[in-house]
C-alpha cells in the first residue's frame, strides 16, 4: 500500500490505553500515512514506549506544554504535504485519511475536517466544523446533536477543529503555527480567523469519519480546562478585535462571556471561570495584535460564522447557551 504524503502528528499526555486505540485505527486505514509523530508532553504511563512499538516517530518535550506547543513541534519535525492533526483519544474509521485527503484534493482547499461522532454513540455528534460568535465564544457544529441530513453534505468552511484534520504545509508557512500563549483550547479557532485573514480555504468532508472521547486527560469540566478556555474565550477578543470592532461588538461580547460563565458556574467551576478571566485581561495587552486592512474579511468571517450558528440552532433546536445569548446579543447580524 502506497503512502500518502500525509504526516500523523498525535500530541499526547499519558492516556496509554486511548492511544493505542489511536494507533491501531491509522494502521488500519485504507491508505497509510507517510510517517506518524507522537509528541509526548511529558507522559509518565508509558505512552511513549507504546508509540514506539507501533512503529511511531517518538519526539518528547518533557513537560506537559500543551498542545499547541506539541502540535507545533510536530509540525516542524513533519516531511509531509500535508499534517493530519489527531488527539490521542480519537478513533478513526479506517478510509477517513483517504476520504479527507481525496476531498481536499479534489477541491483544493487548504483544510479539512470529516464527521466526528461521539465515542460509543454513533448517532450523537461530537462535532463537525468549527464556528465563532461576534461574543468570541465559539461552537462545534452539530455538537451533542443527532446526525442529521444538514450534517451529510460536503461545503465550504471557515475553521478546522483541531481533533480531526488535515492542514496542507504551506498554512503554517503562510501564516505561522498555533499560537502557544493559548496552550490548550481555542488555537485552533485563533488559526482560522488568521486563515480566513488570508483567504485561505476549508472544507467539510462528511465521508471522512472518526469518534472522540472528548477532554479525556482532564474531563470536560475540569477546573484546568474550564480556566484555559474562560482565559482563551478573551484572548481571542484581544488579538482579533480591533478597538472599533470590540466597541461595535461589546453586548454580544459581554452577552457571550456572562453566559458561559453561568454554564461553568452550574458545573462547579465558577471560580476557574473567573480565574480564566481574570488571566485573559491581564494578558490582553500583550496579545493585541495590530491592525490591518484584513480586519474587515475576519469582521465578514465572524458574521458568517455566527448567521451559520443561528441557522443551524434554528434547524436543530435551540441549545439554552445559544438561545439566550441570541437574545441578550439583540438577534443575529
Amino acid at each position: 500500500m502506497s503512502a500518502l504524503p500525509i504526516s500523523a502528528v498525535v500530541p499526547v499526555y499519558n492516556g496509554r490505553a486511548l492511544l493505542e486505540k489511536l494507533l491501531q485505527s491509522i494502521a488500519r486505514q485504507t491508505a497509510a500515512p507517510l510517517e506518524v509523530i507522537v509528541v509526548d508532553n511529558g507522559s509518565r504511563d508509558g505512552a511513549p514506549d507504546l508509540a514506539r512499538n507501533y512503529g511511531a516517530r517518538v519526539v518528547s518535550i518533557g513537560r506537559n506544554a500543551g498542545f499547541a506547543a506539541a502540535v507545533n513541534r510536530g509540525i516542524r519535525e513533519a516531511r509531509g504535504e500535508a499534517i493530519a492533526l489527531l488527539n490521542s483519544d480519537v478513533e478513526l474509521e479506517p478510509k477517513w485519511l483517504d476520504a479527507l485527503w481525496e476531498g481536499m484534493e479534489r477541491t483544493r482547499v487548504d483544510f479539512g475536517a470529516g464527521k466526528i461522532f461521539s465515542a460509543g454513540d454513533d448517532d450523537i455528534l461530537d462535532g463537525t466544523f468549527d464556528l465563532i460568535s461576534r461574543g468570541a465564544c465559539a461552537w462545534r457544529a452539530g455538537s451533542g446533536k443527532r446526525d442529521v441530513p444538514v450534517f451529510h453534505e460536503e461545503q465550504g468552511i471557515r475553521f478546522c477543529p483541531a481533533t480531526a484534520a488535515i492542514y496542507r504545509s504551506s498554512v503554517f508557512r503562510r501564516i505561522g503555527y498555533f499560537e502557544e500563549r493559548f496552550e490548550s483550547y481555542l488555537e485552533d479557532v485563533d488559526l482560522g480567523l488568521r486563515s480566513a485573514a488570508a483567504n485561505l480555504k476549508g472544507g467539510y468532508f462528511p465521508q471522512a469519519v472518526c469518534r472522540h472521547r472528548g477532554s479525556a486527560t482532564f474531563g470536560q469540566w475540569n477546573p484546568r480546562v474550564v480556566r484555559l478556555i474562560a482565559r482563551n474565550q478573551v484572548l481571542l477578543v484581544a488579538r482579533h478585535y480591533p478597538p472599533d470592532l470590540l466597541r461595535k461588538w461589546l453586548r454580544p461580547v459581554i452577552a457571550g462571556h456572562f453566559l458561559w460563565g453561568l454554564v461553568a458556574a452550574r458545573h462547579g467551576c465558577g471560580i476557574a471561570y473567573l480565574r480564566g478571566k481574570l488571566e485573559g485581561l491581564r494578558a490582553f495587552s500583550p496579545m493585541r495584535l495590530p491592525a490591518t486592512a484584513n480586519s474587515g474579511i475576519i469582521e465578514d468571517a465572524i458574521l458568517e460564522s455566527e448567521r451559520t450558528i443561528y441557522d443551524l440552532q434554528r434547524k436543530l433546536g435551540f441549545d439554552g447557551y445559544w438561545k439566550f445569548y441570541f437574545l441578550l446579543a439583540g438577534g443575529v447580524r
